[in-house]
């Protein structure tokens, strides 16, 4: 065990003092390591950020909550079947919540209509376009995920009166009262003026696809008054367990049909939507990402890993001569095996140290430049990165180490 010890020592100098006689080379034989190594922290630290965001964004949508809706969230085929169903109108939340108040031990615990229409938000000179204008009733409240900035939502009255109140989204009042406060502010939707109560705290994006900072909620009956409700809405329904989804689903059918008077056999003329739909259409995108990424990585360090077998062989063909006298004066061929092995080791290991500390940086840099994008640079990625380093340095270095380890001393003496 000490003589072992004292061979890993010895091997370390010697590998050392190697890569200081040949810096440049060493430099040069490291660089396809420290590609890999970039390639691969950059991967990792991007897939944990776009899963990062896409777990926040299903959060946003709120994993208690079911979406009765005309079309459901996927692609379908028999769009036939779909485009004659009766809308979603904002009576049928009374009359489900009636359901709901008359079953036993429901899972269900409200129905919120809302119905939306995208105008614009104006203030004096100031506009802003693509803006999200919800209608819906004072119960929102038990089913928004958001905080308050400022203010508050309407209450039953407002709501049942249809008065001209609204709640903007973080986004909208930054840009129309440019940092100070909205509250008691009158704003124009649609044309029509509203008085500003309550700000929502910023909360960000649906996958880069819907801004929940650019909406504005109103009550139902004002929405109804400057926007209509012929086109439909959805219900909003919020159940009890989390883990029961599928019985919440499932009774939430059968108050529907209810609802909806329909008869045994007839096929169901509403969509149940939960967040999950969402995820298994975007599962797969997301496995094709981190299979293009590890097959770039993958690439990379493949590439990295020949450059240092060729140089590894080259420095063998070098020290031909040294390791015969090595061999002769007693040396062993483990000896040499590990001599050879760790060189290898140690220029990957440097690598991967400059290839850890570009990927720091990069990170750091693409935080700063887009702060909505969840990048995380975790220990993981470090131990992965190091554990990676050494088994490129392992697997690219055994076999010129080992043919080195394998000369006779006789001949490598005699070597020009």
């Amino acid at each position: 065990m000490k003589r072992l010890l004292y061979e890993l020592t010895e091997s370390f100098r010697i590998a050392f003092a190697q890569i200081r006689a040949n810096k440049m080379r060493s430099a040069l034989t490291a660089l396809g390591v420290i590609i890999g190594i970039v390639a691969v922290t950059l991967m990792g630290t991007a897939i944990r950020g776009i899963d990062t965001g896409f777990q926040n964004s299903l959060n946003m949508l709120g994993d208690d909550i079911l979406y009765v809706q005309k079309w459901p969230w996927h692609n379908v085929e028999d769009w036939w079947n779909y485009v004659g169903r009766p809308p979603i109108t904002p009576d049928l939340a009374g009359k489900l919540n009636s359901v709901i108040a008359q079953t036993p031990n429901s899972l269900l615990e409200v129905a919120v209509p809302v119905a939306g229409r995208g105008t614009t938000a104006k203030f004096g000179e100031n506009k802003v376009s693509n803006v999200m204008t919800l209608g819906t009733t004072a119960e929102y409240s038990r089913i928004l995920n958001a905080d308050f900035k400022e203010g508050r939502l309407f209450n039953e009255t407002e709501d049942v009166a249809g008065r001209p109140v609204c709640v903007l989204g973080y986004d909208i009042a930054e840009a129309l009262y440019q940092g100070r406060s909205a509250l008691g502010e009158r704003v124009f939707l649609n044309g029509h003026p509203y008085l500003v109560i309550g700000v929502l705290a910023k909360q960000g994006s649906f996958l880069g696809l819907l801004n929940f900072d650019n909406q504005a909620v109103v009550p139902l009956e004002s929405f109804r008054k400057a926007f209509g409700t012929r086109r439909g809405a959805e219900l909003r329904v919020k159940f009890r367990d989390k883990n029961r989804l599928s019985d919440a689903k499932e009774e939430l059918a059968g108050a529907m049909r209810r609802v909806r008077a329909q008869l045994p056999g007839e096929r169901d003329n509403f969509d149940i939507n939960e967040q999950s739909a969402i995820k298994a259409q975007l599962d797969p995108i997301k496995q094709g990402i981190a299979l293009a990424g590890l097959f770039i990585t993958g690439l990379s360090l493949f590439v990295g890993a020949i450059g240092i077998m060729n140089i590894t062989f080259v420095s063998v063909k070098e020290r031909t001569k040294e390791i015969g006298t090595r061999k002769a004066l007693g040396a062993r061929r483990r000896t040499i095996l590990l001599q050879f092995l760790i060189e290898a080791v140690s220029i990957c290991l440097i690598g991967g140290l400059v290839g850890l500390s570009l990927t720091y940086t990069l990170v750091i840099a693409v935080g700063a430049a887009f702060p909505a994008f969840p990048v995380e640079f975790s220990i993981g990625l470090v131990f992965l990165s190091m554990a990676v380093s050494v088994a490129v340095g392992i697997v690219s270095g055994f076999a010129p180490a080992w043919g080195a380890s394998r000369l006779d001393p006789v001949v490598a003496l005699r070597y020009e």
